[in-house]
């Protein structure tokens, strides 16, 4: 059943635990060595894809069709040629520099819908949403939101050089209906497969800007959707936490205003109750730290009114860990977390209590339940 095997996307690997009984086992290690930037499982039909973050060979592409006993190297998306990126920071007025677009990170996975078997998106920087419709043995660049009109006037790097998509949100309803979440750029929606794209950030700000509320420059962390009620979005953003009730229409921030439910990366959403969500929060973006050196989760049950700081079984000592945007995950009443120290806890309660899987583990990128 899913949430009985975990996939951790680690600085030294891919890491396979299996539950046994009330606790887990390590099962496999694959890639062992490499960065693997974010790892997960197809659930149409059990293939495991892993993004590596090479060093010295760049970014690659692999994928596993036996739980990862073996594993195949598909060709990663290139740029076509002439593709461009602007450069630095959007600055109102002022034409940015130019050059060429090449690979720099694959941020995610993401499979297509259940009428689409053979369709796979991977998120990539700087900015780039590739799409593969025979199963990963080619992908093309979605001209669509490449060439929107913003991209080279208005998106920006978020931690990084260049702008990265890191979620992909297809509506279980409608695989045609796509969601994407750009750091820095914000969320932008497709209704048609990808031919056209508009922006969707409408009640998001930017908060050191002195144009807080533009439509495009938004920086989102994070983005998801109930599966079971998909017009109710979530995202973790720069500047705090903002929930839509209407497909991304229109944004509310639910963040708390002294936190510790405020800066950090991480959202998840409960499968079938859209009012229920977590975060792990840090203290700000100048301080990325666990919020009053604590390791915390919040959660929220009544879609953001209110966060509940869950930390029964996390370390009492001050603590340091940050936890990245693909580094939590839910499946059922079960969670998992890990961070870039090393730290692995999971919970049967849906965060009630927590209990340790590993604290001497590499530093870990990506969480998720198979």
């Amino acid at each position: 059943m899913r949430g009985d095997t975990l996939l951790l996307g680690t600085r030294k690997g891919l890491l396979i635990y299996e539950r046994k009984g009330s606790d887990w086992r390590l099962a496999r290690v694959a890639h062992s060595g490499t960065p693997v930037a974010y790892a997960a499982v197809d659930p149409r039909n059990g293939a495991m894809w892993a993004c590596l973050d090479h060093g010295h060979w760049g970014q690659k592409l692999s994928r596993s069709r036996d739980r990862g006993a073996t594993w195949e190297e598909l060709a990663a998306p290139r740029y076509p040629d002439g593709s461009e990126i602007s450069d630095g920071f959007p600055v109102p007025g002022t034409e940015r520099p130019r050059k060429p677009a090449t690979l720099r990170y694959l941020w995610v996975f993401q499979e297509g819908g259940r009428d689409e078997p053979g369709r796979v998106y991977l998120g990539t920087e700087p900015g780039g949403l590739f799409v593969s419709n025979d199963d990963g043995a080619s992908f093309e660049l979605v001209r669509g939101l490449w060439d929107h009109p913003s991209r080279l006037v208005a998106w920006s790097g978020g931690g990084r050089d260049h702008p990265g998509i890191h979620s992909i949100v297809v509506d279980p309803r409608d695989s045609r209906h796509v969601l994407v979440a750009i750091s820095s750029a914000g969320v932008f929606e497709t209704r048609d497969g990808g031919a056209t794209w508009h922006p969707r950030n409408l009640g998001t700000t930017v908060d050191y800007s002195p144009t807080p509320d533009v439509e495009v420059g938004q920086d989102v962390h994070c983005l998801v959707a109930c599966p079971a009620a998909p017009d109710r979005l979530w995202q973790q953003n720069h500047f705090g936490i903002w929930r839509s009730d209407d497909g991304a229409a229109n944004w509310i921030k639910v963040s708390q205003p002294e936190g510790p439910a405020r800066f950090g990366f991480p959202i998840a959403v409960d499968e079938r109750d859209p009012r229920t969500a977590w975060v792990v929060p840090a203290k700000s973006d100048q301080d990325r730290a666990a919020f009053g050196e604590r390791l915390t989760v919040c959660r929220t049950t009544d879609a953001g009114a209110t966060w509940t700081p869950l930390r029964a079984g996390f370390p009492d000592e001050p603590t340091f860990d940050i936890v990245y945007r693909h580094a939590l995950d839910l499946a059922g009443s079960r969670l998992a977390l890990g961070s870039t120290t090393g730290n692995v806890y999971w919970s049967d309660d849906r965060g009630d209590s927590w209990r340790a899987l590993s604290h001497h583990l590499p530093p870990v990128y990506s969480v998720r339940f198979a």
